[in-house]
């Protein structure tokens, strides 16, 4: 008997015994047909990982028999675990239309169908094909950009903190920036403007107060070290009562009498004006262009429904400054994110805003919504122990945009006879696909804002399964 069986009882030692070697196991057929699916070396860690827990169950006295069938089920079940990509498909049904935790924006179909194009074969990525030599991957949103906005150039980077970081690094370093305290803000990810501005090795310059800043403040401020005047879009925050901030015109204004480059963060990077819908305060890109501000920044994958990005766009002088610093290169995004941008692009162009997913969504009426919901919530009804109602709610767009406002919808509240809302939450949650809602009062609300058409059988399906599933 071996030392490692000397503290087991004689029937465990036994069942120790009988374990298949790992060559047997292989040998299966459901393990050969697993191996030509995914490769020999995954099958053969799991089924080394599988029987190591075994072993150790078996000498913890848990198991007091061994089924081969069930041994070769437990590896082809862990060996898939391990197959299957991590990076899934969801069905969002919470109304956060920019959900961050679940990707943002949802790319357009026509951004998909580019990105496949180009990226499955060679492209012109930096090769100019009228002149048959190198050319530069800015050129593929430079006009677009230049005709959307108005911009005289336009750079692309992989998000808007490294816009933010770049464009200071690369106008202000070693020098001043002025900034209104009220604007001093932090967003998700711990993204703080004072913190971006040391890195780029430029000083920060606070003016005015938190609640009140006005444009004598800015001025007061310049002195020789003092290379840009900043302003950023409050984003994901709202301050009421008494507050003021000077217009943007007079911080350009300002700007061209000091001869000192005006930036703007803008963030969410609104391209319509959306006030019609009552979502206000989210100022248009192009119109800080057309305000003469020299540099503005914002995200792709925001309001702008496109890729995670960041877009510096405006005058092309400092433009070009920017793109000639080091750091841009080390910043800049692949074929992929510019296939995926630009194809959004052109179909603001083409005023297709429809086929935008975060558009499409932001612009649909709550009648829109009480349809679909309306149908939903009786299939939902004719499952066994299930009903649905209808209720008014409210969406949001998320994303750090347009924090306080809402959009008015309809929710599907459904409750089950033995399962609690928060057990039919987690049951939905590990369904395939999964669908993820929300709670609210110990109910389960679906807000279908979110959610494709094409979804709703998907989502009856994980209802049907979640059903019999009793986790009280």
């Amino acid at each position: 008997m071996g030392s490692h069986e000397a503290n087991i009882n004689p029937a465990d030692v036994s069942l120790l015994r009988q374990i298949p070697a790992v060559d047997e196991l292989l040998g299966r057929p459901a393990l050969r047909e697993l191996e030509a699916r995914v490769g020999r070396r995954l099958v053969v860690d799991s089924t080394r990982r599988v029987l190591q827990g075994l072993r150790g169950r078996i000498a913890r006295g848990e198991l007091k028999s061994l089924s081969v069938q069930s041994l070769e089920r437990d590896i082809v079940a862990a060996t898939e675990g391990e197959a299957d990509l991590t990076l899934r498909p969801v069905i969002n049904a919470t109304g956060v239309i920019l959900h961050t935790n679940l990707g943002r924006a949802p790319l357009a179909t026509e951004a998909i169908r580019h990105v496949a194009e180009t990226a499955g074969q060679y492209s012109n990525l930096e090769y100019d094909l009228e002149g048959g030599g190198r050319g530069k991957r800015d050129q593929h949103t430079d006009r677009l950009f230049a005709r959307l906005l108005g911009a005289e150039r336009t750079l692309v980077v992989n998000n808007n903190a490294a816009a933010v970081f770049l464009a200071l690094h690369a106008l202000a370093e070693g020098g001043e920036v002025i900034v209104s305290r009220g604007e001093l803000i932090e967003i998700g990810g711990a993204f703080r403007i004072p913190d971006i501005c040391a890195q780029s090795g430029a000083r920060l310059c606070e003016v005015g107060t938190t609640n009140r800043t006005r444009i004598d403040d800015y001025a007061a401020a310049v002195n020789e070290r003092t290379r840009v005047l900043m302003r950023v879009h409050p984003s994901n925050f709202r301050m009421v009562g008494f507050t003021e901030r000077p217009e943007l015109a007079e911080v350009v204004r300002l700007g061209r009498e000091r001869n000192l480059l005006v930036l703007e963060d803008l963030g969410s990077g609104c391209l319509l004006d959306f006030s019609p819908l009552g979502i206000r305060d989210e100022p248009p890109a192009a119109a800080s262009i057309a305000a003469g501000v020299d540099v503005v920044t914002f995200s792709g994958d925001k309001m702008l429904g496109g890729p995670q990005a960041g877009i510096l766009a405006g005058k092309r002088e400092p433009l070009e400054a920017i793109r000639r610093n080091p750091l841009f290169r080390a910043l800049r995004v692949d074929k992929m994110m510019i296939a995926a941008l630009a194809a959004t692009v052109t179909l603001y162009l083409k005023d297709d805003r429809k086929a935008i997913p975060a558009l499409r969504m932001i612009t649909m009426t709550r009648e829109e919504i009480s349809a679909r919901a309306e149908r939903l919530a009786g299939r939902i009804s004719s499952l066994a122990d299930f009903s649905a109602k209808l209720e008014d709610g409210e969406s949001v767009v998320g994303g750090g945009s347009t924090p306080g406002q809402s959009l008015p919808t309809r929710l599907v509240a459904v409750e089950h006879q033995r399962l609690s809302a928060t057990s039919l939450e987690a049951a939905l949650r590990r369904s395939s696909p999964p669908v993820i809602a929300r709670i609210d009062n110990d109910r389960l609300l679906l807000d279908l804002r979110t959610v494709f058409e094409e979804q709703e059988g998907e989502i009856i399906r994980a209802f049907e399964e979640s059903g019999g599933n009793d986790e009280r």
